[in-house]
């Protein structure tokens, strides 16, 4: 990736996480781009399972496994980077900014020069056959609290700390706030957000408790990992999931990764920023559109292009509204 910096751009390459995998993604890239094939099969050989029939054929259930849908958004995503700059793109990429939501950090920070594609590609398996690990050590769950900010939505989760471990997990938006942790925990959290005003409580089907204390083994698995990971300063101002701030120091960019698998995802912050910071147009690399649509929770107005498959990355390149 050859990401330079461009400060009149008024651009966002944002990244989607875990939860945007469907069946049949990237299909279409690696039948018929050879830069998108290889990627794919680098990551195929250092995984020891085939990504691309498991991206093509599935079944669901086997993509959505987290040592699977990881490394699978991950390389799907930066799949469509290589492909609009090998299609003669590279202007359609130039942004003020970068992020990722949860795992799409690690896109982010290799499109910013970060992080090297393969080296980057080591620790996303990793990551995810280390949380899938913590998933199968604990019963763990989610649930997205609709309609209750931020303050109010920690208050139920430190009143409901009494019944077990409970944290804040995502800040999707001012009022959609993922909360994770042990079952009883959860639910009575989600019982008193209810009682607190909100206006829905919705479980999440997930395999364990994301981002928060239950994932402490898969951190301590992967601080040994992380530590060895080469890091460079960003070439384009890369914004950091558990600050919600810009970061350019590599050892403050390493914390960061070490400390997000249990803290709290503060992707509003991060998109109120970039937005008072003049950003005004959002490109999304990648599966699904989990990216445009919080991006239109906060602004409307913001137009957010999501791109994946090859008719979407033509459209970008001849500049075809989305």
């Amino acid at each position: 990736m050859s990401s330079q910096p461009h400060p009149d751009s008024n651009r966002a390459v944002l990244f989607p996480g875990q939860g945007s995998q469907f069946v049949g993604m990237a299909k279409d890239l690696f039948e018929n781009e050879p830069a998108a094939r290889e990627m794919f099969e680098v990551a195929s050989d250092r995984m020891g399972r085939n990504l691309m029939e498991l991206c093509s054929e599935g079944p669901q259930e086997a993509l959505n496994a987290t040592d699977i849908c990881q490394p699978a958004i991950f390389v799907a995503s930066l799949a469509a980077v290589k492909v609009i700059e090998n299609s003669g793109g590279a202007s359609h990429l130039e942004a003020r900014a970068t992020a990722g939501l949860s795992l799409g950090e690690y896109s982010a920070l290799v499109h910013c020069g970060a992080i090297r594609f393969e080296d980057a590609l080591e620790v996303v398996i990793a990551r995810g056959r280390a949380m899938q690990e913590a998933c199968e050590r604990t019963e763990g769950t989610m649930a997205s609290i609709l309609g209750l900010d931020l303050e109010t939505v920690r208050e139920a989760v430190n009143e409901a700390s009494t019944s077990g471990v409970v944290a804040v997990a995502n800040v999707n938006a001012a009022t959609q706030i993922v909360i994770s942790g042990e079952k009883a925990a959860v639910e009575r959290a989600s019982e008193l957000a209810q009682e607190k005003g909100a206006r829905r409580v919705i479980p999440l089907e997930v395999a364990g408790a994301y981002h928060s204390p239950l994932m402490a083994s898969a951190t301590e698995t992967l601080k040994p990992i992380l530590a060895a990971l080469t890091i460079e300063e960003p070439k384009i101002p890369f914004y950091a999931n558990v600050s919600g701030a810009q970061v350019t120091d590599p050892e403050a960019i390493r914390e960061g990764l070490v400390r997000q698998v249990e803290s709290s995802v503060l992707w509003e912050p991060i998109l109120r920023t970039l937005i008072e910071e003049g950003v005004a147009e959002v490109l999304e690399p990648g599966p699904g559109k989990v990216v445009a649509g919080l991006v239109r929770q906060i602004d409307r107005s913001i137009p957010t292009r999501s791109v994946l498959a090859k008719e979407s990355i033509e459209e970008l390149l001849e500049g075809t509204p989305s």
